[in-house]
């Protein structure tokens, strides 16, 4: 993090990157490559379920190692980062719980309803943890994003300073919700309060203090 009065970082300013390109195009390459990453997902479902003879997975492998090579043909260095145009339209197609570009993201749509921030999606083998239920670490994932969207209350940057869990009980894999809301602020420090949980109710309960950082206040 930055000392009082200064810039962002060098490492933050990498990643927040300006681009000159029309929303019209970034909404238009989102279409493009969201249906790519669908099936990206799909694949990664099928690779952990399948059980079919080994020469099909050899041929397969073969096949994917293919396509893998065709798409890095060109492709970006370094991280996907933050980008954003001069119409205020940002996009990270990168990150790893809304990335529209990210196969390993749910990925989650997050909404904001009148000061509650929150998100459905679900969760399939590729985030198992316990037998048929989601993994811990994934919970904490999902939750501290959607607590990050709550505190920067889509006008400011926040980081996140602590983040503290309850597991109420395990969370079955299949349909999931998130919902986070600002407890309080106190100067820089902003509070959040989130659940996690399933069709019959709560499964892990969450706070957390989020930092507004010097440089970007």
């Amino acid at each position: 993090m930055s000392a009082p009065g200064q810039a962002p970082s060098a490492g933050y300013a990498a990643v927040f990157v300006h681009e000159d390109v029309p929303t019209a195009e970034v909404d238009r390459l989102e279409a493009l490559h969201r249906p790519l990453a669908d099936s990206v997902r799909d694949l990664v479902d099928a690779t952990i379920r399948t059980t079919v003879e080994d020469e099909e997975v050899r041929a397969v492998r073969a096949e994917v190692d293919a396509l893998v090579a065709r798409l890095r043909a060109r492709q970006l260095d370094g991280p996907a980062g933050v980008r954003y145009n001069a119409e205020g339209r940002t996009w990270s197609w990168g990150n790893a719980v809304v990335g529209e570009r990210n196969a390993v993201a749910p990925p989650l749509e997050v909404v904001r309803d009148d000061g509650l921030v929150h998100a459905d999606t679900v969760l399939g083998a590729a985030y198992e943890g316990p037998p048929g239920m989601v993994h811990g670490g994934v919970g904490a994932l999902l939750l501290d994003h959607v607590m990050g969207v709550a505190a920067s209350a889509h006008q400011r940057v926040t980081l996140t300073g602590t983040l503290t869990m309850r597991y109420v009980r395990s969370t079955p894999l299949g349909p999931v919700r998130v919902e986070a809301r600002i407890e309080r602020e106190e100067g820089r420090k902003v509070f959040v309060v989130a659940t996690l949980g399933d069709p019959d109710g709560v499964t892990v309960e969450a706070d957390g203090v989020f930092i507004v950082p010097r440089w970007a206040v």
